[in-house]
């Protein structure tokens, strides 16, 4: 099993950013700081939790002038590359929130986030001056390094996993949108990512706005098309019928199902949580003209609760003759991921074609036989 990202913030890794602090500050107090740092209960701590406690410790052992203690940090960022120095950014959240310190902390923001990511810190200046901060956004858009660009992207999505919510921007985008239309052919994947994500996040609440948009940006430039096809992707699961239309998908009525004739089946029918199926479909397509699919499973989870929630996972998307006989397998897992665990019960398992079911199964999972033996 993969070891938790919590665990690159080790006692090594103090040792070492302790080093390098006190190379450039030498009144470093490098064992109270590793010792406040992994004060108890040091292991129960994750991601952030660590990454805050390592912030709060840094505050305490590095000079109280909060520029001074910017400074120091200014000495030792050039070796302070990588996720694990998220940190820093955090730093500038913690204590740079002072009015009198704005400048001094966009400054230190647009610095640290290319040698990590400035995401998250910004989201606290989002919230407390959200005016302010989204015309530093615009500005930032317009930065000649990518990863600055990228953050003005980033930092204002609404919703971003791990970061602090933004309500007032899931209420009303419009803030937003003068980012992203500075960065809509972004000539970097890593911002156009960003791009398209924000837009994927503000079609959950304003699926309207976000099928006005990609009508308004698709086919000006490659780069664009790209943002604009990846930013709709939730809506295209969903099969909103505008943004199917936009991209080609093959519509079906009572009079012409796009569908002649499918089957989905999976074997086992029954099996432990940790074991695999083995999904078997086939389908069928109507005559005529070429049509666009998209052929997706998806799996009704059970909950703890005992409810269902549905997972959709795709299998193909293409262009195919009329009459075009599809066939295939899939394996899927039924291990318990970190962002999914499997409870025991009947899973229904369904086969879409441009969102429309077309087939279903079942399956039973059960507990595993060593959880089975412990009860």
């Amino acid at each position: 099993m993969a070891e938790p990202l919590k665990a690159m913030y080790n006692k090594e890794f103090l040792h070492s950013l302790a080093g390098k602090v006190q190379r450039a500050y030498s009144s470093f107090d490098s064992e109270g700081f590793i010792a406040a740092a992994m004060a108890e209960p040091w292991e129960e701590l994750e991601l952030k939790g660590r990454m805050r406690r390592i912030t709060q410790s840094l505050g305490e052992c590095l000079p109280s002038r909060y520029e001074d203690a910017l400074r120091v940090l200014y000495e030792i960022d050039k070796d302070c590359v990588g996720f694990p120095y998220l940190i820093f950014p955090d730093f500038v959240e913690v204590h740079g929130q002072a009015p009198e310190h704005w400048e001094l902390s966009m400054e230190a923001l647009e610095r640290f986030t290319s040698k990590s990511s400035a995401e998250f810190a910004v989201r606290p200046f989002l919230l407390r001056e959200p005016e302010r901060m989204m015309a530093q956004m615009l500005i930032w858009s317009r930065h000649e390094n990518e990863h600055v660009r990228r953050l003005s992207s980033e930092g204002c999505r609404p919703r971003l996993p791990w970061g602090q919510a933004l309500p007032m921007f899931k209420r009303d985008p419009s803030p937003v949108l003068p980012v992203l239309e500075q960065l809509k052919a972004d000539p970097s994947l890593y911002v156009r990512k960003s791009v398209a994500n924000n837009l994927n996040d503000i079609a959950k609440d304003h699926p309207a706005l976000v099928l006005e948009i990609a009508k308004r940006w698709k086919g000006q430039h490659p780069d664009t098309d790209w943002i604009v096809r990846h930013g709709c992707r939730s809506l295209i699961r969903k099969a909103d019928p505008g943004v199917m239309a936009l991209f080609g998908y093959a519509e079906a009525d009572d009079s012409a199902p796009l569908v002649v004739g499918a089957s989905l089946t999976a074997a086992p029918e029954a099996l432990g949580i940790g074991d695999s199926s083995e999904l078997t479909y086939e389908l069928r397509v109507r005559e005529g003209e070429p049509v666009r699919i998209r052929i997706e499973y998806g799996i009704d989870f059970v909950k703890a609760s005992g409810k269902t929630s549905r997972k959709l996972f795709l299998l193909s998307d293409k262009t195919v003759p009329g009459g075009t006989r599809l066939a295939g397998t899939r394996t899927h897992r039924w291990a318990d991921l970190t962002t999914r665990r499997h409870y025991p019960g009947e899973h229904l398992i369904t086969l879409l074609v441009n969102g429309r079911e077309a087939a279903t199964t079942l399956i039973k999972l059960e507990l595993p036989k060593e959880a089975e033996g412990g009860v």
